[in-house]
């Protein structure tokens, strides 16, 4: 069977990780410290199902960390840096987090954080990476632990929490199975299959941040199927292509954000690009405008994969040939789960209707962490929804429409503003488009965009000339009554719109 494991025992000297320093380590070498990660923690007194935390960069100790502690029954819970020290905390003391693992520069962070979380100095743990040669590629105290394979080996799990958009993250937590590390890998040749990354000779690009569900268990699964994961500290659209040329990179995961600005390279640049080594681009995170996807499938040809699901668990996917008879689509549901579509009282929709999506996917159980009400909340009959609104096609595709949380009712009328975003960003010189409810005396809420727009004109005359070339593409109630025009749109470090930001500006009162 084909998993890290095997390939560490098997081939030992096979590259498996280049850290953002350009360092090499091999299986043999991360499995090594992998190991002494998991004796460190046993050292450290800590018993089953209790959960260990990282504080750290896209790196290969984040991913030794992550493999040390996954394979004893514990919990990984990975912090994103971007948090305040108050945020970081809160994440601590309700996973309940034994250890922090952090590096240089988030070692004060990482105290500060520990601190006012009221654990002991020492639950921080520095690994930075040590220079070749040095035995262990990780300093501190884990450097000094055995390298033998630890006892009570069991594949534990990383605990995830959401970016909820309203109160406090929650942490998705699901049950340990009680199987082998060994036992745990084998369904990572079956996801590598249904995202064409499933060739024994890849190499996996690592550019988004790894502090997220899908940027971390893609790289983790590529040790898994024998690839070499490279790694870049954080993603620059001229160190993306220089690292795939370099070397020869086979597959990586990319968020829409991150092809919108691939395809800002004039086309004489884009076709010189020594891309052709790619195989598949696996995207997720954010609904990806159609003109965007297309034309990436133009310039590499169809590659690109498409997961629909979060941090609660996959539900559908789609390939580009199915795409691109299905334009818009997220896909099909996934072998193993079942999805419905339903209204307000929670019946099936007839196809080709809007509701509320829900989903089972029965490898993927979970709960909210310390949170029954929300999770009975999420429930019907095993299905969880995220709060999205879809549709069905006569072929069984999903077509999302938006988010109920964001969609704007209008005088009683639904409007979704994934539409309307979508009919901006194909007008010429708009790059960037977000569309939200304004509070409104008369409708209820108006229609609201705030625009990143490359065209010069005053305010007024923008909106105008916005206004009369979305009358040919969408009908008139859903067209702005609204505009602000940006430099930026907030963003996430993994690239999601935070449209609550968009929101809260737009709710403000008007001079």
């Amino acid at each position: 069977m084909r998993n890290f494991f095997g390939y560490a025992e098997q081939d030992p000297d096979r590259v498996a990780v280049v850290h953002t320093d350009g360092q090499s380590i091999s299986y043999g070498e991360m499995r090594d410290d992998a190991n002494r990660v998991s004796n460190f923690l046993w050292s450290r007194g800590l018993k089953p199902e209790q959960t260990v935390a990282t504080l750290l960069p896209n790196s290969y100790q984040l991913m030794a960390v992550v493999r040390g502690a996954t394979q004893i029954p514990l919990y990984l819970t990975p912090v994103n840096w971007h948090l305040t020290a108050a945020e970081i905390s809160y994440v601590l003391t309700d996973s309940g987090a034994r250890v922090l693992f952090t590096a240089e520069p988030f070692m004060e962070l990482a105290r500060t954080a520990v601190a006012e979380a009221g654990l002991p100095p020492e639950t921080v743990v520095a690994v930075d990476v040590v220079p070749p040669g040095a035995g262990s590629r990780l300093s501190g105290p884990v450097r000094a632990a055995a390298a033998t394979t630890p006892p009570n080996q069991g594949a534990g799990n990383r605990m995830l929490y959401t970016s909820g958009t309203t109160g406090r993250p929650k942490a998705v937590r699901r049950p340990l199975r009680g199987i082998s590390p060994v036992e745990a890998a084998g369904s990572a040749l079956a996801r590598a299959e249904r995202y064409g990354a499933d060739h024994e000779d890849g190499v996996f690009l690592g550019v988004a941040p790894m502090y997220h569900a899908s940027p971390l268990a893609y790289a983790d699964q590529a040790l898994d199927v024998g690839h070499r994961v490279v790694l870049l500290e954080r993603w620059t659209r001229d160190g993306a292509l220089a690292a795939i040329a370099e070397h020869g990179v086979t597959w990586l995961y990319l968020v829409p954000l991150m092809m919108q600005e691939l395809l800002t390279l004039p086309e004489a640049e884009r076709d010189a690009a020594r891309v052709r080594s790619l195989r598949s681009i696996v995207h997720t995170a954010a609904p990806c405008p159609p003109h965007v996807k297309r034309a990436m499938i133009d310039w590499l040809g169809p590659i690109l994969v498409e997961v629909y699901g979060g941090t609660e668990g996959s539900a559908t996917v789609i390939t580009s040939p199915e795409w691109l008879t299905h334009v818009g689509s997220v896909g099909r549901p996934l072998p193993h789960v079942s999805v419905r579509i339903l209204d307000e009282a929670r019946n099936e929709v007839p196809t080709g209707q809007v509701g509320t999506v829900y989903f089972r996917n029965d490898e993927l159980a979970f709960v909210y962490l310390g949170d029954p009400e929300k999770t009975a909340a999420s429930r019907l009959d095993g299905h969880v929804t995220l709060g999205d609104l879809g549709r069905f096609d006569e072929d069984g595709y999903l077509y999302l429409s938006d988010r109920a949380a964001d969609l704007i009712i209008s005088g009683g009328v639904n409007i979704y503003p994934a539409e309307v975003e979508h009919a901006l960003v194909e007008l010429p010189g708009v790059s960037d488009a977000c569309v939200v409810g304004r509070p409104d005396d008369r409708w209820g809420e108006s229609v609201h965009a705030v625009v990143v727009l490359d065209r010069p004109g005053t305010a007024e005359d923008l909106a105008a000339s916005l206004t009369a070339e979305l009358r040919v593409k969408i009908a008139g109630y859903k067209i702005p009554r609204s505009w602000d025009f940006v430099d930026a749109l907030p963003r996430s470090a993994a690239g999601k719109l935070l449209r609550r930001e968009v929101r809260k500006g737009a709710a403000a009162p008007r001079a």
